[in-house]
């Protein structure tokens, strides 16, 4: 995509168009000549970040999923990175469970907190067993990275981080060490993002400086009988108090000490999905599935992943 395009989608990088900002760079909103509205974010000058910007488009140029925000185009200008993205209507998970204003009510109802679990699981589920030629980890979970969607369906980003792996030359060894190494460090942070969105308690005061100050957290959430203490306030007295405790249990599997114990992202979606259906929530992910802003004609572009993950 032209700079110039761009340039004038986000009337020259207009502060009024700063919807965001993160350790890679400016995100902006954009209205392209055509209607669609597009999120643009503008790479910070280092060389560090020029590493990030290939890993994203490397991976993110060649995914089509529900749950994982498709890229759209980049530009480089000069000395200058830009990348462009679908943009989403209602932000990030963070802010939905962390409101800046004080004293505001958190507007996240039980069930779009399980659709959003459930989403940010299949997704999770299929970069890990179901991307065909690699297999893709995150490794930077977070509810910051997890952005919603008109409908509340969430799309995993920031992908500057990824490892890829291909399924066709790992010896069983690499399998091994990748399965115990690097594939449950994702399903730990599921977990951390799990225990955000049932507790409300912001993830730096569950980690602290060290992963004992989680062990501590979690060994204390799981002994108490306070069960109305532990948990965020605005799920308490609806109904789903037995389906929030199994939750709670999936997420304590996932932050297990020992990587080995953790559950693989397949087998916790199972579990989460099965929760959704105990809620009686409905999955409406076939209503979802709208044609992204992506070239009309391209050969390369791929169909979005339906929801079930075989």
């Amino acid at each position: 995509m032209s700079y110039a395009d761009l340039n004038d989608a986000t009337d020259n990088f207009s502060e009024n168009n700063v919807i965001g900002q993160g350790m890679m760079g400016m995100l902006y909103k954009a209205s392209l000549p055509n209607g669609y509205v597009v999120a643009v974010k503008k790479l910070h000058d280092s060389q560090f970040l020029e590493e990030q910007f290939i890993s994203e488009l490397k991976i993110l140029g060649s995914l089509r999923h529900i749950n994982v925000l498709p890229l759209l185009g980049f530009c480089v200008e000069s000395n200058q990175r830009f990348l462009v993205y679908n943009y989403m209507p209602n932000g990030n998970l963070y802010d939905w469970l962390h409101p800046m204003e004080e004293g505001q009510e958190k507007a996240m109802e039980w069930g779009v907190r399980v659709k959003v679990a459930v989403g940010l699981a299949r997704g999770l589920a299929w970069l890990h067993q179901n991307c065909h030629t690699v297999k893709i980890i995150h490794l930077d979970i977070s509810s910051k990275c997890i952005l919603l969607d008109q409908n509340f369906q969430p799309k995993l980003s920031n992908f500057g981080e990824a490892m890829l792996m291909s399924s066709t030359c790992a010896s069983s060894v690499n399998s091994e060490f990748w399965e115990m190494a690097f594939v449950k460090e994702d399903v730990h942070g599921f977990g951390v993002v799990l225990l955000e969105m049932i507790t409300g308690v912001d993830p730096s005061n569950m980690t602290g400086s060290s992963n004992n100050v989680l062990n501590e957290w979690i060994g204390h959430l799981s002994s108490s009988s306070d069960f109305h203490g532990a948990v965020d306030k605005s799920l308490i007295g609806q109904g789903f108090d037995a389906e929030i405790i199994q939750l709670l249990k999936v997420a304590c599997t996932c932050v297990d000490p020992i990587p080995d114990r953790r559950p693989i992202m397949v087998q916790v979606y199972e579990d989460i999905k099965a929760i959704r259906e105990r809620c009686d929530l409905v999955d409406d992910s076939s209503m979802l599935m709208q044609p992204e802003i992506c070239p009309a004609t391209s050969e390369k572009s791929v169909e979005i992943e339906m929801a079930e993950v075989q």
